[in-house]
């Protein structure tokens, strides 16, 4: 079993905090690698770069999640521990999409698919969500494919 270079690039940036004693950057990372490794247990696979990004993407959406709870409750040192984890997730993601350029991508994805209604959402999605998972917030997306679909 080959390992990804995503995969290599994580483990290199591990030893790298391990070596600058950064352990903030050391317990993300490794919470990464323990996320990934999970899914190679649990599905009895060598994930492969894309499999990872869409891991680590789920990771950053978790926080994000977290972040709103904790501001609602107040909790500002919380927020900016996941907001750091965000960051040093993000190091390993694609390079996040502009608004214009998700634009595009969402505008050509509607005419290839032929969408009609709110109906197609699904397929939408489907046709879309390959070529921005890790670089766009996959929310954000939905909302502007609904109110595309609501014209």
């Amino acid at each position: 079993m080959s390992e990804s270079p995503l995969k290599l690039q994580i483990v290199a940036a591990m030893k790298d905090a391990m070596r600058a004693k950064d352990k903030a950057r050391l317990g993300t990372i490794r919470l990464a690698l323990t996320d990934i490794k999970r899914v190679e247990v649990d599905e009895r696979i060598d994930p492969d770069d894309s499999r990872i990004t869409s891991i680590l993407d789920k990771m950053v959406k978790q926080r994000r999640d977290s972040i709103q709870q904790f501001e609602a409750a107040g909790r500002t040192e919380l927020v900016a521990q996941e907001q750091a984890e965000i960051a040093v997730i993000q190091e390993f993601l694609p390079q996040a999409l502009s608004e214009e350029e998700l634009q595009a991508i969402i505008d050509s994805t509607l005419a290839e698919s032929g969408a009609t209604g709110m109906q197609d959402m699904g397929k939408v999605m489907g046709l879309l969500k390959p070529k921005v998972v890790g670089r766009a917030d996959m929310g954000l997306v939905s909302q502007k494919i609904k109110a595309a679909l609501a014209k």
